[in-house]
C-alpha cells in the first residue's frame, strides 16, 4: 500500500484516533447536570421513539430504556466517554470498536427519520467497521504497546 506522509497503519490510527476524539466530543457537549438531574437526554429519546414509524423500536425502547431512565443516561454518557477513551488511547480498541458500532446503529435506527443526525452515526459506524476490520490497534495503541488482540 503507498500512502503520502505516513504508513498505511498509521493513517488507521488517525482515523482510529478521530473517531475517539468524536465520542469525546459527544460526551463533552451533553449537559450532564440536565441529563443526570431532569433526564432531558432520556425524554426526548423517548419523544423519538414514541413516534417511531417502526413499531419494534418503540416496543424496545419501552422495554429496555423507559423502566430505566436514570440508569440508561448514566448508560448512554459514560459509554460514549469510555468509547473515546478506548479509542483515543487504542485500550481495550476492538471492544470499543464493536461497542461504538453498535452505540451508532442503536441511534441511527432511533433517530431514522432525523437526517441530520443520521450523516454523524452512519460515518462513525462506518469508520468503527473500517478500524475494527483494519485491526487498527497495532500503531499507537495501548493494545499494542501490551501486545493484546495480534
Amino acid at each position: 500500500m503507498q500512502t503520502i506522509w505516513l504508513s498505511g497503519a498509521e493513517w488507521l490510527a488517525v482515523l482510529r484516533i478521530g473517531l475517539g476524539l468524536w465520542w469525546l466530543e459527544s460526551w463533552r457537549h451533553k449537559d450532564k447536570k440536565s441529563w443526570f438531574e431532569r433526564g432531558t437526554g432520556i425524554a426526548w429519546a423517548a419523544d423519538v421513539a414514541a413516534h417511531h414509524r417502526w413499531g419494534a423500536v418503540r416496543v424496545g425502547f419501552d422495554k429496555v430504556v423507559r423502566p430505566r431512565p436514570k440508569v440508561m443516561a448514566y448508560v448512554v454518557v459514560h459509554a460514549e466517554l469510555a468509547l473515546g477513551l478506548g479509542l483515543v488511547l487504542g485500550f481495550l480498541t476492538p471492544v470499543a470498536l464493536a461497542g461504538g458500532l453498535l452505540l451508532n446503529l442503536l441511534y441511527l435506527v432511533l433517530m431514522m427519520h432525523d437526517w441530520a443526525e443520521q450523516g454523524q452515526n452512519g460515518m462513525m459506524a462506518l469508520i468503527s467497521l473500517v478500524a475494527l476490520f483494519a485491526m487498527s490497534w497495532q500503531t499507537w495503541s495501548l493494545d499494542g504497546v501490551v501486545g493484546v488482540f495480534q
